[in-house]
């Protein structure tokens, strides 16, 4: 079967950056989509189980998962894939429908703004196809419970008329398979989330494995680089593939400018200086942020508000695009009195770190 809807599908996605933060977007090491990032993104992705990079449990889960489903020659279960953003929820959601060899069509919950709209696309549906619903935890209340009997009984209500005189009539669906995509799968209610026959839930990679995800996008690229180049680059990374993605095609800019036949470990430290992305994937607000708390309130504990005027960001900003990654990575605590630096934050800043500083962190 053909992937006749694809081509709109992709057309769709680069509609969904505009549902990420303004401020987030601006920054080279986010994972949420640049605007450039779509088409690029399509050109890198693999289109089956083999060829995807990472993520070793959920793939031998899905294969069996999906195995499954061929072999009783019925549509799989509804499929839910819960991580941060830019690990591969919408590769996969798309090796799904090309392993299947079904067509995907894709939306989003903030795309959808009525129940009539979810009604409109459900009911067109073709038997066995895939409906990716990416941030499927936005969908409006009355959106969700439209969902719920569509995905368990296959039919959706039609009403018919208005006011007293109003009726409902079912309209039986062909049995079709949902793939949700969130980063914030608590969010999600309880009867949405029973529905879903299998959850997948992605996690940050490891260095190891980014290094062979941009040996291969290179490769796709037609860029030559060496080893220990891929290994810089994946370190900077912030074990996110899209960021990984994103880095290597800022480094393939830099080579075809200084006209380059291989790039080295040089041309990545080169290439990302530029950028302002240091050896830990740490770019300029990330730094602001440990250099304020450092040095203007002697390692902290500060606030999230004094903290965000002293560094000239939003408050949200500050944190729920930059603190995640310094948290994860040790660079920063957070307390009931505030943030505090690490004595981690102190030595990348070629700083020495208090005595209790040093004790305790």
């Amino acid at each position: 079967m053909t992937f006749a809807s694809n081509s709109d599908s992709m057309n769709t996605l680069k509609g969904l950056n505009n549902s990420h933060s303004e401020d987030a977007s601006l920054r080279m090491v986010s994972a949420a989509p640049l605007d450039d990032d779509s088409v690029s993104d399509e050109e890198l992705r693999p289109n089956t189980l083999e060829g995807f990079i990472g993520q070793p449990r959920l793939k031998a889960q899905l294969e069996l998962f999906l195995e499954a489903a061929r072999k009783r020659d019925v549509p799989p279960d509804h499929i839910l894939l819960a991580g941060p953003p830019g690990l591969g929820k919408t590769t996969l959601a798309m090796i799904v429908s090309h392993e299947l060899g079904v067509p995907i069509r894709v939306t989003s919950g903030p795309a959808i703004q009525h129940a009539g709209d979810l009604a409109s696309i459900l009911s067109s549906l073709e038997s066995g196809e895939v409906l990716f619903l990416d941030e499927i935890h936005r969908l409006p209340r009355a959106a969700e419970e439209l969902l719920y009997i569509a995905m368990e009984d296959f039919r959706v209500d039609v009403m018919v008329g208005k006011g007293p005189g109003a009726s409902s009539i079912p309209l039986t669906l062909p049995r079709f398979t949902v793939i949700g995509a969130t980063t914030r799968e608590g969010m999600l209610p309880s009867p949405l989330r029973a529905r879903f026959g299998f959850t997948a839930h992605l996690d940050f990679y490891p260095a190891s494995e980014l290094e062979k995800l941009v040996e291969r996008s290179a490769t796709v690229l037609d860029l030559h680089i060496t080893q220990t180049a891929c290994s810089e680059l994946a370190k900077r990374s912030r074990g996110t593939p899209r960021i990984a993605n994103r880095l290597l095609r800022r480094v393939r800019d830099w080579a075809i400018v200084h006209d380059l036949s291989k790039v080295d470990y040089e041309d990545v430290k080169s290439a990302l200086s530029l950028y302002q992305i240091d050896s830990e994937g740490l770019d300029r607000l990330d730094l602001a942020v440990l250099r304020t708390i450092v040095t203007s309130f002697d390692g902290g504990p500060v606030g999230l508000s004094n903290l965000s005027a002293m560094v000239g960001e939003e408050a949200e900003t500050v944190q729920t695009v930059c603190e995640p990654y310094l948290v994860r990575e040790g660079f920063l605590v957070r307390t009931p009195k505030g943030r505090i630096a690490t004595k981690k934050a102190w030595t990348h800043l070629g700083l020495s770190a208090p005595e209790d500083v040093m004790k305790s962190f």
